[in-house]
């Protein structure tokens, strides 16, 4: 299957992706402590809408200010944010990109010394030092994620991604090990991720259906398992409600834990799913122009682009450009990062990926 890595696409919500790059959503730590952006933040997102990412996606930004997960988080989880914004969408768009922001919360990984209180959890964990969610509070985290997605279609954002994958929130609810719940929200199945449906159905019906909506799942690590995220996956593609999944594969071409024995890759056991209408979208290890093209060639519908999005804000045109593209080899200097629109901050924060960066 050839798909031309720039030409468009239509979501089934009506909204069109001018080219088959999605701008991953990259933790960077950048914006203000209480959530407002920062012109830092700013400049590294709509450096990347210029340099011919289809959509643009934010950062993981908090639905709740105890569901923060790291110093410089962007927020959504309340009105007086909606100021920066407003700013950051019309200026997304202005280079003809998507903007998307991705709904999130990381419930018991939210550190202490940055919301100072106890973390939360479907069930309590000491390790995390987190205590478990009351039942009105489950509700009130639903209705939060719902909110959050009304006040970004307020600010102007062509859609949201519910952030259900890297070991947050909902997929501590997903999570056998984790969840210990005895309500309607745990033990089955069905009830761990019935918090995920009612979010989505919840964002579908205030929204509206003209509302790009998708979600990021993770298939393993964080207690996830490959069956049950395609379970879940199926029943999400059916139920009708939303217009992309976004699959965080780490390694696309890697196999699968839970099935050692088997030679499909990682993104050969997502691409069995029924997709329909709904478009597929991956990350992990897209690195070059030819990982694009097979990747695409391979039936995904656009691709996900962290580190090379890191490393070239224009990795797109790149990319469309000359297929044979690829980066520039890690590590990679400060001043060349500075001038990809990275902060002093941000930099920093690249130092934890081992030889990113150079001393």
């Amino acid at each position: 299957m050839h798909r031309p890595i720039n030409s468009p696409l239509k979501f089934s919500c009506g909204a069109h992706m001018p080219n088959r790059f999605m701008l991953a959503p990259l933790t960077n730590q950048q914006s203000h402590e209480n959530g407002q952006l920062s012109d830092e933040e700013f400049n590294w997102l709509t450096m990347r809408a210029k340099g011919g990412f289809g959509l643009v996606m934010t950062c993981a930004s908090h639905v709740q200010a105890i569901g923060k997960g790291f110093p410089g988080q962007l927020g959504i989880c309340s009105d007086n944010l909606i100021d920066g914004h407003n700013k950051l969408v019309s200026a997304i768009k202005s280079y003809g990109s998507l903007a998307v922001i991705q709904l999130h919360h990381a419930g018991m990984r939210s550190p202490f010394e940055v919301i100072k209180e106890k973390a939360v959890c479907p069930s309590k964990s000491e390790k995390h030092n987190a205590r478990a969610l009351s039942l009105e509070e489950v509700h009130q985290l639903r209705d939060d994620f719902i909110f959050a997605a009304v006040r970004a279609q307020k600010c102007g954002y062509d859609g949201v991604e519910v952030h259900g994958a890297h070991g947050y929130i909902l997929t501590q609810f997903l999570s056998s090990k984790i969840n210990q719940r005895n309500d309607a929200y745990g033990g089955s199945l069905e009830n761990r991720s019935r918090i995920i449906f009612e979010i989505i159905k919840g964002i579908r019906e205030t929204c509206g259906k003209d509302f790009l909506l998708g979600i990021r799942l993770s298939p393993e690590r964080f207690g996830m398992k490959l069956s049950e995220i395609k379970e879940i996956s199926q029943k999400l593609i059916d139920d009708g409600c939303i217009d992309f999944l976004d699959f965080s594969l780490w390694d696309c071409f890697k196999t699968h834990e839970e099935y050692p024995n088997s030679n499909m890759s990682l993104l050969e056991h997502v691409l069995r799913l029924d997709f329909k209408e709904v478009k597929l979208t991956v990350a992990g290890n897209i690195r070059t122009g030819q990982d694009v093209k097979n990747v695409l060639d391979a039936g995904v519908d656009f691709v996900t682009i962290g580190r090379s999005g890191i490393l070239h804000h224009d990795f797109p045109k790149r990319v469309i450009d000359d297929i044979d593209f690829a980066p520039i080899p890690n590590p990679v200097s400060v001043e060349h990062l500075k001038s990809e629109g990275l902060s002093a901050i941000f930099i920093e924060y690249m130092r934890r990926w081992d030889g990113f960066a150079k001393d």
